[in-house]
């Protein structure tokens, strides 16, 4: 009897797990299995593994082979466990040797021909394997420089099977075939966006800029043609520039959404799904593969809602647990996977189906009770959980065409940005918080940061009105604290409580 080990690693959610692959051959009819809770594409890989080390020169003994992947509790999706597989298996039969491959962890799919091709997920593979404490992790020639923004672990890309086996130590001769590349992905055209862009609308672009400071969600009303869409797309770039670890959590995000990886970038992300999107588009899911949707693929930068009231009702309120949580919960039969969403969420709205009611000037078409309907699509519960509502007018005529613009610009913007983040951070140092808007509410209205009685007297006389809920209280607390942040001052006074009250008057009303 002879056994051999390797390594492989299985994904739920962002989250990898080290996967111990274990072959066996016994002295039985000759066959080949592979257990421990495969799925359909995982089993196909007998297959796939038998075809390419045909076709290597590699051939398997005539043997019963079983493959068992541990922990077999564990669900194992993919095709990213053939190379695993395939090693294991030729190293139970004498052919690489069995010390070389249990130190190594091996990640790709192997194609009839024994060509390694590229698989999604191999930036959070790497990653957990070099958290595990492994030295060395091959991968396919594609996936590269995926593979090497994770610091700290030797990356043998390679081409072929043939070529992983030769660093094994058998005796095979390397094949000379052209590598699988990824395909290629046009670039997004780049689009400068600046705020001095802006013409108008001072008071939106101010509470654009205390919505970043913050982390604040955000929801613009106003009529088609007012500037929330062109406001909203501003937001990414007055934020502050992503971290190397929260870059690295933002480029596993689009790995294991099956994009491209080659660099890890400081912008934050924008996600714009068009309103048509199902719950599964938004939330994440798959039927076979989880796979995150534009909540996470959000994560740490701006999901934005364009045509918000157009949304079903259904994929809105599944935005309530991740704008509280900061994470989404995928369940699928038998496993669960947790994508983060620390998102910022914009919504933009027109107050009525044909756009025109309220308007100046303009005759709207909508019945009453359609304007009700539209108006109710954003249940009670997902408003409560918006910072920021405000109300984007029309430009006139004699001020768009006056060639003057906000004196605010994007770098501007950022350097408010960054100095008030800068103060929140350092206020609740010691704490899992770093943004005002991520505290919680009973922490504010505790003794030490709890504001005196003269600067929250409009506050409480709200609450006491119902003009607010106790969760709506907390924000505007939060708004505040972020008010002082931009303004220098320590505490928030009765000016910064009545302008974020100010922010919130569209659930107020």
């Amino acid at each position: 009897m002879s056994t051999a080990r390797t390594w492989a690693v299985a994904l739920t959610g962002v989250d990898g797990h080290l996967v111990e692959v274990e072959a066996d051959l016994s002295n039985q009819t000759p066959d080949f299995r592979i257990i421990g809770l495969p799925d359909k594409s995982l089993g196909e890989a007998v297959q796939r593994v038998h075809n390419a080390c045909k076709n290597t020169g590699l051939d398997l003994p005539r043997r019963r082979l079983t493959v068992n992947l541990s922990p077999a509790s564990l669900p194992k999706q993919g095709s990213a466990f053939d190379l695993s597989i395939a090693v294991a298996a030729l190293a139970a039969g004498g052919s690489l040797a069995s010390r070389s491959i249990t130190r190594t962890v091996h990640i790709g799919e192997l194609g009839l021909d024994g060509r390694l091709r590229p698989v999604p997920g191999v930036l959070p593979s790497v990653f957990a394997a070099a958290r595990a404490g492994f030295e060395v992790v091959v991968v396919p020639q594609a996936n590269a420089a995926e593979a090497r923004l994770v610091p700290g672990i030797d990356v043998r890309p390679a081409a072929t099977l043939s070529q992983v086996a030769v660093w094994h130590g058998a005796d095979v001769e390397v094949q000379e075939v052209d590598a699988v590349a990824v395909p290629p992905v046009s670039p997004a055209p780049t689009e400068t966006l600046d705020l001095s862009d802006v013409v108008g609308q001072e008071d939106a672009v101010q509470a654009l800029i205390v919505a970043a400071a913050g982390g604040h969600h955000m929801l613009l009303s106003g009529p088609p043609g007012a500037g929330k869409t062109m406001l909203a797309r501003r937001l990414a770039g007055i934020l502050p520039r992503l971290t190397d670890d929260e870059a690295l959590e933002v480029a596993s995000i689009r790995s294991l959404s099956g994009e491209s990886v080659h660099s890890l970038g400081a912008m934050p992300p924008t996600e714009s799904p068009h309103h048509s999107a199902s719950i599964a588009a938004l939330v994440g899911g798959g039927s076979r593969l989880v796979r995150p949707g534009a909540i996470s693929r959000a994560h740490r930068g701006v999901l934005f809602l364009d045509e918000g009231a157009e949304f079903s009702r259904a994929a809105l309120d599944s935005l309530r647990q991740p704008l509280e949580s900061g994470v989404i919960e995928v369940s699928r039969s038998g496993m669960t996977a947790l994508f983060p969403a620390r998102f910022q969420l914009i919504v933009a709205l027109n107050p009525c189906p044909c756009g025109n009611y309220g308007v100046r000037g303009a005759e709207c078409s909508c019945p009453s009770l359609a304007i009700r309907r539209y108006a109710t699509r954003l249940s009670g519960p997902l408003r409560d959980r918006i910072d920021i509502a405000l109300q984007v007018a029309r430009v006139s005529a004699s001020r768009a065409m006056s060639g003057s613009s906000t004196s605010m610009t994007t770098a501007r913007a950022q350097e408010q940005v960054v100095a008030a983040r800068a103060r929140a951070t350092e206020r609740w140092r010691g704490t899992p918080w770093r943004r005002n808007g991520d505290v919680p509410g009973t922490r504010l209205r505790q003794q030490d940061v709890r504001l005196p009685v003269e600067a929250r007297s409009p506050l409480d006389r709200a609450l006491e009105r119902g003009a607010l809920t106790l969760r709506g209280y907390d924000r505007v607390l939060r708004l505040a604290w972020t008010m002082a942040d931009l303004a220098g001052v320590d505490s928030p006074g009765r000016d910064e409580v009545g302008r974020a009250l100010f922010l919130r008057r569209g659930f107020a009303s």
